[in-house]
């Protein structure tokens, strides 16, 4: 509890600094609970001990995620204004990223563990001033222990800190990264505005706790499954559906009370996007620790009250040397993994529309776009068009709230757009430039209309594979052949069943941390495709074939109308 309490800023005799706090707001963060890993406690210790002394060194060899984590912006800041001088050699070989040494070699951690790691060395002088600490950093890459200088292990033992090669950084806000930047292209990205600027109602997707009961492939096996797991005791139905121990939670006896509260079927069984092109049903109430251990019904509500479209993004990026593309829509909720379960890659939900407490179908023309007004302002400004608050405007005259959306999303599916703010977009929601050139935002608007449209499946790319040959149409072994020797790609789903030309790119594409067309058969592992199955498969490929032709078009138009950076 004391050691809790320090974290947020309190030491049990006055307030002191907070991690949970940053230039004297509150973090806001949804789910903290990364500030709660025993090594920033421990940070958080030491720095209190030194802070009480008056001087001191702090060594510390730990997860390396505090340096550049949106989470840790408030330790960051907090150990800034607590010491003088900081130097933060970053080991890398962090497993999970799938690190790689910038020349393309093996990056290897220098501990048996998967987590990335760093050494930190923290300076309190006696009297020095209240300035805030000058910070350093260097980079240490490549295996652990080979190659002419003996590898990490030979580098370390034979250099100090007088010996390395520092670089100073000087933190900004909001995120007082301790890891470098370019500052001049920093001070660009930090003028667009983020996606929780634009779509001010956005949450996390939905947490299940049991993936296995909650979430269902089709909305007659949610019922029956929720019917028969409220039909007997809960240690019967533990073992039934072999769920384990109850967690802090989600527990079977509240789950099941959950569904008894609401039984009406049809209204609680949701469809849900589970992974990309990949949409399910689970039963939604909206009860915090019930069925499902956390629902975000103020978000979610807004995609089950009526009509409405969602972009699917992610807060920061967790793969190293991974071209950022972490974006999706949907019409549905979605789980918290929906494009990318990667280590802290937590998807969150934008709602285009929000629809007042209590709506429900029928209640369309109730709604409201979800557009922060200062930014609708704004792009009606210097676009000079109107604003309708319903749908897509002419472009000619007018704009609305669809335009905006596919406005957004043709950016963020801009290799150029990736490739440029690649450093940037690992930390934070990713930022929107907003051209003022109003051909260029039609433009951009109907190439993302059109992606929007083949991520639904609401259209048909060009380019289906085939499936020429009957059989069981079982998912045994998934498997992709490249072309050769004439042969077309293809993608097997058993010893004789494939489908044929689908091309390397296509089965390769990624969309956050999924490449859907091996994922979505994957999934699919010991089931018969069904006849819809097959055409949505074929429907998947063409539309992942289709996007980076319409991405390389994005590009294209934003060279017509100037390049980089959006005016």
């Amino acid at each position: 509890a004391w050691i809790a309490g320090l974290l947020r800023g309190r030491d049990g005799t006055g307030e002191t600094g907070s991690y949970f706090h940053v230039d004297g707001e509150p973090l806001g963060e949804k789910n903290p609970k990364w500030l709660n890993d025993d090594y920033v406690k421990f940070i958080r210790f030491a720095q209190w001990r030194i802070e009480r002394t008056g001087e001191g060194v702090l060594g510390f060899v730990t997860n390396h995620s505090y340096l550049d984590s949106p989470t840790f912006r408030g330790m960051r800041r907090s150990l800034m204004e607590t010491f003088d001088e900081i130097r933060l050699l970053d080991l890398h070989g962090n497993a999970k990223r799938k690190e790689v040494a910038p020349d393309g070699g093996r990056d290897e951690n220098v501990f048996d563990v998967q987590q990335g790691v760093a050494i930190g060395l923290f300076v309190k002088r006696a009297g020095a001033g209240a300035d805030p600490a000058q910070v350093f950093h260097a980079d240490l890459w490549g295996e652990r222990e080979a190659g002419p200088d003996g590898g990490k292990y030979g580098w370390l033992a034979a250099n100090d800190v007088e010996t390395t090669s520092w670089s100073e950084l000087a933190p900004k806000p909001p995120l007082y990264l301790f890891v470098p930047r370019d500052e001049a292209l920093g001070e660009e990205y930090e003028k667009h505005t983020p996606l929780t600027g634009i779509f001010p109602v956005n949450s996390v997707g939905i947490v299940t706790a049991r993936d296995k009961l909650t979430i269902q492939w089709r909305a007659e096996d949610v019922r029956r499954i929720a019917a028969d797991f409220v039909s007997r005791d809960a240690e019967h139905t533990r073992n039934v559906f072999s769920l384990g121990r109850d967690s802090s939670d989600w527990k079977i006896a509240d789950a099941q009370r959950d569904v008894l509260d609401h039984p009406e079927n049809d209204r609680h069984v949701a469809p849900v996007l589970y992974r990309p092109f990949d949409t399910r049903f689970t039963y939604y109430t909206g009860r915090a620790g019930g069925f499902l251990c956390r629902p975000r019904p103020n978000v979610m509500r807004h995609m089950l009250a009526g009509p409405n479209i969602g972009l699917v993004s992610c807060r920061q990026q967790s793969q190293a040397g991974v071209e950022w593309r972490h974006c999706g829509v949907t019409r549905s909720m979605i789980e918290a993994c929906a494009i990318s379960n990667k280590t802290r890659e937590i998807n969150y939900l934008f709602p285009l529309y929000a629809y007042p407490d209590g709506g429900g179908e029928g209640v369309g023309g109730e709604r409201e776009p979800n557009l922060d007004p200062g930014f609708v302002e704004a792009a009606r400004h210097v676009l000079g068009l109107d604003f309708v608050p319903q749908g897509a405007g002419d472009l000619a005259a007018s704009f609305g709230p669809e335009d905006v959306l596919h406005y957004v999303y043709a950016i963020l599916h801009s290799p150029q757009y990736r490739r440029r703010y690649a450093g940037f977009l690992k930390s934070g929601f990713p930022r929107i430039p907003m051209t003022g050139d109003r051909a260029l935002f039609a433009a951009l608007a109907a190439l993302g209309r059109r992606l929007v449209a083949l991520h639904l499946m609401e259209a048909d790319g060009e380019d289906a594979p085939g499936f020429p040959y009957t059989g069981p149409n079982r998912v045994e072994r998934v498997r992709y052949a490249p072309p050769n020797d004439g042969l077309p790609g293809r993608a097997w789903i058993n010893r004789d069943q494939y489908f044929e030309s689908v091309a390397p790119e296509t089965w390769a594409f990624a969309i956050g941390g999924y490449r859907p067309a091996e994922k979505w058969l994957r999934d699919r592992k010991g089931r018969a495709l069904t006849f819809d199955d097959l055409a949505r498969y074929r429907r998947i490929c063409a539309a992942l074939a289709d996007t980076p032709r319409i991405m390389a078009r994005i590009d294209r138009a934003i060279d017509a109308g100037g390049g980089w950076p959006l005016a």
